[in-house]
């Protein structure tokens, strides 16, 4: 029996409107490699004193990020680059090993308290802050700002010791997964 063109185009278009709704869109489908790049409050625990302050890697907001992308089929990975106790004269230093070549996205978090301890003005600490951003824009690395966690600004619901509790972390992963999900789009 014959098939009609006007069956084969409709039927060709059900199974490409069926295969796309299981793809879904396009610039999601590829992997995303993504950086969180800050200081204890990125890698969720401190150092020194206080150590064993905050939560797991594993609970912290880069890791909350790659699960809800994945949740949302995204293949995502996210590298957690923080270091507890690191500056933004530290951070600009080791931007070139702690965000690899490959990478679309950075989370960027300033550690301004840890700029105040080690008394790093903070003109230094915004131009520090100003060239990350130059760096990364002129690798073609999108750039979504967290800014400085403040943690002296943090009421005691959200801190585990020095550092921010899980709820903390699950609060900002949320809040920043529509802007990641925009720039994995664009």
């Amino acid at each position: 029996m014959k098939q009609s063109m006007w069956y084969r185009v409709a039927r060709f278009s059900l199974l490409l409107a069926f295969l796309l709704g299981f793809i879904g869109d396009p610039a999601l489908a590829a992997s995303v490699n993504i950086v969180a790049f800050g200081a204890s409050d990125t890698l969720g625990t401190g150092g020194g004193k206080s150590a064993g302050s905050g939560v797991s890697q594993n609970d912290a907001f880069p890791a909350q990020i790659e699960t809800l992308l994945r949740a949302k089929g995204i293949d995502a990975h996210v590298s957690n680059q923080g270091i507890p106790g690191d500056t933004t004269g530290g951070m600009l230093n080791r931007i070139n090993s702690s965000i690899p070549d490959g990478t679309q996205i950075v989370l960027l978090e300033v550690p301004i308290g840890n700029d105040r301890k080690f008394r790093i003005s903070a003109a230094e600490s915004g131009q520090n802050v100003a060239q990350i951003k130059s760096d990364l824009s002129a690798r073609h690395v999108k750039v979504i700002y967290i800014g400085p966690t403040n943690n002296g600004a943090m009421s005691p619901d959200e801190l585990n010791g020095d550092h921010p509790n899980k709820a903390w972390h699950t609060a900002l992963a949320l809040r920043l997964l529509p802007q990641v999900l925009a720039a994995i789009r664009h």
